[in-house]
């Protein structure tokens, strides 16, 4: 039986909806934030669909990235965007991956996160290896390295 997952991180960021949303809505913006796109000096990148927002489609492959598949299924430009997040390597997983921004005092409030299903092999090897703590660990650095993407006058 499948069991529900989900994780979350938000962080607060000094700059307007308006420069952060680009970085997340653009697949080819990632390479400049995405804690994920370091792992594989060689990683292999596609690119495909839409130049950015609904219908832009990324795919990678590594030895340590694995590989998958990512496509914009909904934008609320300067607000939200849904991901469809389809893992097929180490293991192959189907999730939804939302990024929401809300102005706040300081800046702009960005949280992640990335909703499933996990079936049983999954949920072993999220506890074996503690995956779920490296996934958010990596949404902490992530939205770091988001930050210091759009830099203290926008992207």
């Amino acid at each position: 039986m499948a069991q529900s997952v989900s994780m979350e991180r938000s962080r607060i960021i000094p700059a307007a909806a308006r420069d952060i949303y680009p970085l997340i809505a653009d697949f080819h913006r990632w390479t400049q934030w995405s804690p994920w796109e370091k792992l594989d000096a060689d990683l292999e990148r596609t690119y495909a669909g839409a130049e950015s927002g609904v219908g832009a489609r990324y795919g990678w492959a590594g030895k340590k990235a694995g590989s998958g598949t990512m496509e914009i299924v909904a934008t609320d430009p300067d607000r939200r965007v849904d991901i469809a997040l389809a893992f097929l390597k180490p293991f192959p997983a189907k999730n939804l991956t939302v990024f929401a921004l809300e102005p706040v005092d300081g800046g702009t409030k960005v949280t992640w996160r990335m909703t499933g299903d996990q079936g049983l092999v999954t949920r072993v090897f999220f506890k074996l290896f503690n995956v779920e703590k490296g996934i958010t660990r990596d949404f902490d650095e992530g939205l770091e390295s988001l930050a210091r993407a759009v830099g203290p006058d926008g992207a």
